[in-house]
């Protein structure tokens, strides 16, 4: 069987929060598929180390210094890729936030306008701008990282799950409506993933031996576990997919 369908050679990938975790995970993962990469964090020094192992893999790299709560950096970035490569055929919106735990009726407004900020009006800003340009080229796939908290409610996470919430409903808008235009949309919506960002909940024993009482696989995520499912989304393997969340919970049921 021909597995060519993964390889994204040739083509231009757009990874917000590329500097660690997931993002990391993805912009190498989309290097090693043969992806030429636009790495957007706010730390410049971070970025270019990971640059430099996608240059490694003889693939280039563009690092944008970018805080994706606001619009001149996000146009910015997207006036930067296309004046490097002319062209951007795939955008994972991956950066997010999460400063504070607790209650919805407990958030204070500044807490949660900074989470919707980050994780929902900076990924509807970057893929209005992107949109455009791939809708224009007649191609291109969009890949939202979203939660499971998107999907079902988490103690302690309201706020949060709200935005990813929008995340889902924002997938499935512009999937309907870039969809005539050969542009596809989805989301991947993760439980518990290893990384840093996520470092309080899996450290946390007591919390994971209630988690695994639940979840059926028994442990917890991997960034390069993303990064596939993120390959697959954005490659010919999924063609016919648009508009889907992709949960993966190892299983979970609740």
């Amino acid at each position: 069987m021909d597995c060519s369908f993964l390889s994204q050679e040739g083509k231009v990938a757009l990874v917000t929060g590329g500097s660690r975790g997931i993002g990391k995970a993805i912009a190498l993962a989309f290097a090693d598929a043969g992806a030429d990469l636009v790495l957007a964090s706010r730390k410049l020094e971070t970025l270019e180390k990971v640059a430099d192992e996608i240059r490694a893999m003889g693939r280039k790299a563009l690092c944008v210094p970018t805080h994706v709560k606001k619009i001149p950096d996000l146009e910015n970035l997207v006036e930067k890729a296309m004046a490097e490569f002319g062209r951007i055929d795939i955008l994972v919106n991956n950066a997010a936030t999460n400063p504070a735990m607790g209650h919805v009726v407990d958030t204070e407004e500044g807490v949660f306008d900074h989470i919707i900020a980050t994780n929902l009006k900076g990924y509807f800003m970057l893929s209005k701008l992107v949109g455009k340009i791939m809708r224009d080229q007649k191609s291109g796939n969009i890949v939202n990282i979203s939660s499971a908290g998107g999907v079902s409610p988490v103690e302690g996470l309201g706020p949060y799950c709200i935005s990813k919430a929008g995340i889902n409903m924002l997938t499935k808008q512009m999937a309907l409506e870039l969809g005539p235009s050969n542009v596809r949309v989805n989301a991947i919506a993760p439980r518990i993933v290893k990384t840093d960002f996520s470092k309080a909940l899996w450290t946390n024993d007591k919390l994971m031996e209630m988690e695994f009482k639940f979840t059926p696989l028994k442990c917890v995520a991997t960034p390069e576990e993303m990064a596939q499912a993120a390959l697959y989304l954005a490659s010919s393997a999924s063609n016919y997919m648009t508009g889907h969340i992709l949960v993966i919970n190892g299983g979970a049921f609740f």
